[in-house]
Order: C-alpha cells, then structure tokens, then sequence
C-alpha cells in the first residue's frame, strides 16, 4: 500500500525516498505526485526475471495509460522492458524520449490514420488490432508506405474478471476486440492472413484491471492456446506471440490481496506445455503490467486547507486538490488509504471525510478515512496513487495540475513541473465575434 522506502520517525514526521513530506513539500509545494524510484524498479525487474525464466523466455512491456512521461520512458528503458502505447500522444513521448520504436506495441480500440502512420514510419514492434476496419486501414497505408505492419488481433476471451465494470474488458460484449462468442475472431483471422501488408505475429487478450485472483490470467492464456489450436488445424497458422495483457491488482487498502506474479507466470507455462502441439514450439508470452508497477510507488501529498464537523457529526477534512488530480474514487468509487504527517502513534484519532477542492459534491477522496486528528496546515498522504492518477489528471475548474517528483535515495528528481494559471490559459484565444444582437 505504501512505497518500499517509506518511514516514520518517532514524531510522526514521514518520509519516501530518504526525504521527508515536509521537505518535498517545502520545495516542490503540494499537491504534489511523489514516486519512489526504488518500487518502479523493484517491480518492473520482477517482472522482467519472471518472465524470462519461462521457456522460451516472455517479455514486459509496461503498460504506458498507468502513468507515462518521458522520464518514466527512460526507466522503462533502462530496465529492460517493452513499452505499450495506447494513443498517439503516448507513441509520440515514447519516441520523443528515445524508446526503440520495434520494443511498442501500439494499442487502442481506435487509432486514427496519423496514429496508425506515426507508427508504421516509425517501425513499431506490433500493431494490436482491434476491429475489421481498422486492419483494413492499417493494410493499406501500409501499401501506401510499403511496409509491413506486424499485427497481434486482440481477442475477447469471455473470461469474467471479477472487478468494476468500467476496468472489466474481457467479457464478450466489451467494446475491446474480436469475441470468441460469435465468428467475428474467425473473420479477422481470415482477413488478416489474407491481408498482403500485413503480418500476423499472433494473439492479445487483456481481461481487466485490479484483478485478485489467479484463475482468470491462467484461463486468458488457455482460451488464447485453443484458439491458436483451431487456426492451426485450420490453415497451419501458429502464433509466435501471446500477449494476455496485465491487470494483476494491487493493495489499495489492508483488505486487498493481489494473486502473486511467479505463480502465474509458472500456471501460465504449464498450461503452454499442455496446449501447445507437440511437434511446435510454444509462443512467446508477453505481460502489460502497469499499475502493479507503478500504483503503489505513488503517494500524493495535500495541505489540509479546512476542516469542519456538520449535522450529524459529520467531519471533512479539505484538502488543496482532488477529483482533478485523482478523478478514480468519483469514477468508479476507487478506495484509498492515507496518513497525516507529524502526528505521533498517540495522537487523538478521528473519522474523517476526505474532501477535495473542486465544485461538485462528489469530489470526495477518501470517504471514513481513519486518521490522526488534522489541523489546518497539516500534510496528508494518499498512499497507493501512482497508477492513474496522473495520467487522468485534468485542468477542471481551471486548477493547474501537480508536479510529479520521483525519490530515490535522498535526492528528489522533478519529472513533471507543475503547472500555472498560465499554463491553464495558455491555449485560449480571445472572442472575434463583435458584441451583436444575435436573433432568436
């Protein structure tokens, strides 16, 4: 729930990283986004080493939407991972930063013709289809380019990943990719394999987000090997390429337990020993994690601006930011802990409600919120925030969004700077209509 690094001094006073909230507070101001550098990494080398120890040796690609800038680019690099981009902005940071074009995999139920361009020119490693049009497009732009566009299709598995409906996404009726259910995969195949500017490397299917549980990461991969086993026997087509996507879950609170990674990588082996034909060789697999790389090395650190008990007895606590720097607990009523700083194990406790500072009644971080009792000017914590928090960051109610400042080690690294009202206004145009009546 917390990042690797943090500690608590006798006083109460907390620090990530080997630098106190207070410090990071005092120079980078607040809200602000703090990622321990120390938990990305341990993670994502979990990853990678787990991974690798399949046969044949799987691949990481980290899961760009969780939380992405060109620092975190660099990271990912640095460690050996693969990048997955869901968007043209994200392609366009990741080759801006550096990142080997043939280590993406280009995601995205809809990817416009300058996307789909931005990637063929730029040679990246696979093209995740998602729709019949959208293989059609990409086989002749890349005609027109004359390339070869390597392709994964992304299947809808029907596999019911016990999770929020708004993060469930491989159930037959999802807006994501080919269904299993009906003969729309069969049809893709067809065309893909048909397809001259196309190259099919094989099959994706991500199943959900924040998932507890074994089970469906293992009958992901099995549903992607039997149907792999049909096109086979069909038309002697095997993929190289199994991509089952990420989704583990991770402890937003002491009540969650996320599956561990090592048993599914070694259920995920032998269930490629079972399915795959003898006289083949098993497909590569490939994991997207994301937030199990990134959500708990986050914290967001806010000033507590008011606090006031109502009818009832009722007591919020306010803070300097909200459903404009973490739109998660309004979005699908995401559940967070936190922690007031300075406050010794024997300060008063309280029951507090969590507020933010945006006009709207649902802007509410942490509903019950157990803490220390805080007083005006105190800072609080929001543990376990670095996966989409960031990345779904918006300007509402013209606030400017936070900084983002990675720890490591007692030196504190600023990755994003924090924006002004400036910034905020800085693509507006003034009006060119003159005053007039405008008629009914």
């Amino acid at each position: 729930m917390r990042p690797d690094t943090y500690t608590k001094n006798p006083d109460g006073s907390i620090a990530i990283g080997g630098i106190s909230l207070q410090d990071l507070a005092r120079e980078f101001g607040t809200p602000l986004y703090i990622l321990d550098y120390a938990s990305i990494v341990r993670r994502m080398q979990h990853y990678r080493d787990a991974l690798q120890s399949m046969r044949p040796a799987g691949r990481a690609a980290y899961a760009g939407k969780a939380f992405l800038c060109r620092a975190m680019v660099e990271v990912v690099q640095q460690q050996g991972l693969m990048l997955d981009v869901v968007s043209g902005g994200e392609l366009f940071t990741a080759l801006k930063a550096g990142f080997p074009a043939e280590q993406i995999i280009f995601h995205g139920n809809v990817k416009t013709d300058e996307e789909l361009e931005l990637g063929l020119t730029a040679g990246v490693g696979q093209f995740v289809v998602d729709s019949l049009s959208e293989l059609e497009r990409l086989d002749r732009l890349a005609r027109r380019f004359s390339r070869q566009a390597p392709v994964l299709l992304r299947i809808t598995p029907g596999i019911d990943a016990h999770t929020h409906d708004f993060i469930r996404t491989g159930h037959f009726d999802s807006k994501f990719g080919f269904g299993l259910a009906d003969d729309i995969a069969d049809q893709a195949m067809e065309l893909a394999l048909a397809s001259e500017h196309v190259t099919t490397n094989g099959f994706h299917a991500h199943i959900g987000s924040q998932i507890l549980e074994t089970d469906p990461f293992v009958a992901n991969a099995e549903a992607l090997l039997r149907f792999s086993r049909r096109w086979h026997e069909r038309a002697g087509f095997w993929p190289r390429v199994l991509d089952i996507g990420g989704g583990i879950g991770v402890r937003y609170d002491e009540t969650d337990t996320p599956p561990v990674l090592d048993v599914i990588v070694q259920r995920v082996e032998r269930a490629l020993e079972a399915l795959t034909p003898p006289d083949l060789e098993p497909p590569q697999v490939i994991m997207e994690p994301g937030r199990s790389i990134v959500a708990e090395a986050g914290a967001t650190l806010y000033t507590v601006e008011a606090e006031k008990t109502v009818a009832g007895g009722k007591m919020y606590v306010a803070v300097d930011g909200g459903m404009g720097d973490n739109i998660r607990p309004a979005l699908y009523q995401a559940r967070y802990g936190a922690e007031v700083d300075g406050k010794r194990d024997d300060a008063p406790d309280c029951v507090a409600t969590l507020a933010g500072r945006y006009c709207e009644s649902g802007d509410i971080l942490i509903e019950g919120a157990s803490l220390k009792r805080p007083q005006v000017g105190d800072l609080v914590a929001v543990w376990a925030t670095g996966a989409y928090n960031y990345s779904m960051a918006s300007t509402y109610n013209r606030v400017p969004r936070p900084a983002v400042v990675a720890v490591y080690e007692g030196t504190a690294d600023l990755w994003v700077e924090r924006e002004t009202w400036e910034d905020v206004m800085r693509l507006d145009k003034p009006l060119k209509f003159a005053q007039r009546r405008v008629n009914a």
